[in-house]
């Protein structure tokens, strides 16, 4: 998609492009949680709105609306408390309101408002008058499903219909299976060899649905009410318009490389099939388990083996994401669309810009003035061994032990940093949350969520997320921790027990793709090797027996 095509439409405070993707969201206008076809969405940052084609274009101004004829309606994205004066449901932005007087409308009324009386509905034989939403909750007569909003109501036979329901007729010609009538069927009556799920979406409805009893097709009212479009022509995803094929098919998406499961877009001359929400993918973006931007490609190539994320194998003749920095780096394309990967922003036109993410300036040899203590210059020492407890980094608070250190020159100062900790960008995309981290120093204690450890050294924060140490911060995969020979990758499981300290483990963990090995962040982050007062030698990080202590390693303090 090209972010240079963006409106500003009166719905929303940002620019909305339009899309040719299908996506299961809720509308931002009518508050329908469901499947979009076409519509509209915001491509700012972690906004991840979207909208119904006819909510987001949906008019400033109302004339003369049947309900409220003598003002006019004004839509407004201002919060309201209250109301829909028609179907009294809780008026949520954007609605309309008069400025005149009280009256206020949600956006469905507003723009589609339900008749208030149907003469000759499909569903029933008699007229059936809208009623505004009531306490009490009332089966739906032709759905069977409870009626949480307005209905509409026969007052001769008293039974209650969904809005959406009232003119459900019996018998439909769908577009996408044109040879056959689709008869209304309750799901209670279908026999084994009936098809359960829809064709089109494959949902499973769970009350009524149509179908064909020749063909066995069957359609939820959803795909029965908003069929989805039988020709598609979009460029970037195929050079020739792509035709739905509406029927169950083994065969996999070009887009994607996973199988499909129900109706496809086919284009026949070029024997190219793609699932209908791998239309339309973004061409550009960030996600946060790379510095990199990355870029969509129809075919990867042989030259890929694991996917960035998922870390399990990639179909080299399918498509996905890849880096134009890092040649072998490359990502499933449902695996980069995550809401937990991708920040939701779509970059294709959008110039890079190249931040400076040093936390320090060289000013001599060996010598940096930091960020975390510009009003003196450190100096690098090398290869220190250091057993004083006390001397710790200001950074991970670790006593510094081993290693290279970067020390204030001031005598009286100090103030002393690990050269990895010193060396800590300013800026990172860490797996725990969309948006970038800003590293910031030690200036009041912070409670870890991810290893459970309470520090007053440096931390990575963002917006909307918990702050990180810089234990956890710099962690990155994959991860070769010195008490296990396998490569270790960022999982997110409940209930898994930690195999460094058996505590049970509820979120990040570190795990191997070829064992059963889990470490939980604080086992993780621990340093390979500590002095300790009682021993003379530093003691190395290794790991025991897993399932049962053999009794071939104890503690010499506890004897345990």
């Amino acid at each position: 998609m090209d972010t240079t095509e963006g409106k500003l439409l009166p719905t929303y405070e940002h620019p909305l492009f339009p899309s040719a993707r299908s996506i299961i969201r809720e509308c931002a206008g009518c508050h329908v949680n469901g499947l979009l076809y076409g519509g509209y969405f915001c491509n700012e940052p972690y906004c991840h709105i979207w909208f119904h084609k006819e909510c987001g274009e949906a008019p400033l101004e109302i004339i003369n609306h049947s309900f409220h004829p003598q003002h006019p309606l004004l839509l407004t994205n201002e919060s309201r408390d209250g109301l829909c004066d028609l179907c009294g449901q809780q008026l949520l932005s954007p609605s309309y309101s008069c400025s005149t007087c009280e009256f206020k409308l949600d956006l469905t009324c507003g723009i589609k408002p339900s008749p208030p009386a149907i003469e000759h509905p499909l569903c029933h034989n008699h007229p059936v008058v809208f009623l505004k939403i009531r306490e009490e909750k009332v089966p739906c007569d032709l759905c069977k499903e409870s009626i949480d909003g307005p209905s509409y109501s026969c007052l001769e036979c008293d039974v209650y219909f969904h809005v959406n329901c009232v003119n459900t007729s019996e018998e439909v010609n769908h577009p996408c299976h044109p040879i056959h009538p689709l008869k209304l069927v309750a799901s209670g009556t279908r026999t084994n060899d009936f098809e359960t799920s829809c064709w089109l979406c494959g949902e499973i409805p769970k009350s009524v649905f149509y179908h064909c009893f020749i063909c066995n097709f069957t359609s939820c009212l959803r795909c029965t009410k908003n069929p989805p479009p039988l020709v598609i022509d979009h460029i970037k995803t195929h050079k020739h318009p792509l035709s739905i094929f509406p029927r169950r098919t083994k065969c996999t998406c070009d887009v994607c490389g996973i199988q499909c499961d129900d109706s496809v877009y086919v284009c026949i001359q070029c024997v190219f099939v793609t699932h209908k929400n791998c239309i339309d993918r973004p061409r550009v973006i960030n996600i946060n388990r790379h510095d990199h931007r990355i870029h969509f490609t129809h075919h990867l190539g042989a030259e890929f083996s694991l996917c960035g994320v998922c870390h399990k194998d990639i179909n080299q003749f399918k498509g996905g994401y890849s880096c134009s920095a890092c040649p072998n780096y490359v990502v499933h394309t449902t695996c980069a669309m995550r809401i937990d990967v991708w920040d939701g922003v779509e970059l294709e036109g959008t110039p890079e810009i190249t931040e400076d993410i040093s936390p320090f300036k060289v000013v001599g040899d060996n010598l940096i003035c930091h960020f975390s203590h510009e009003e003196h210059p450190l100096r690098l020492h090398k290869d220190d061994v250091i057993h004083d407890e006390g001397i710790r980094c200001a950074a991970c608070i670790h006593p510094v032990g081993f290693g290279s250190i970067y020390v204030c020159e001031e005598e009286e100062c100090c103030f002393v940093l690990h050269e990895k900790c010193a060396n800590l960008p300013m800026k990172k995309r860490l797996v725990f949350g969309t948006r970038p981290y800003t590293l910031k120093k030690g200036t009041r204690v912070i409670d870890c969520k991810l290893c459970g450890m309470l520090s007053y050294g440096f931390a990575y924060i963002t917006q909307d997320c918990c702050d990180v140490d810089v234990h956890c911060g710099s962690l990155n995969e994959p991860l070769y921790h010195g008490g296990y020979e396998y490569p270790l990758y960022f999982a997110k499981k409940e209930h898994h027990r930690c195999d460094g300290c058996q505590k049970i483990i509820d979120e990040h963990m570190l795990r191997c793709n070829s064992f059963d090995f889990d470490l939980c962040l604080y086992c993780a982050t621990l340093p390979e090797e500590i002095w300790h007062t009682n021993d003379g030698h530093p003691l190395t990080l290794c790991y025991g027996e897993k399932e049962k202590a053999s009794g071939k390693h104890w503690c010499d303090i506890c004897e345990k």
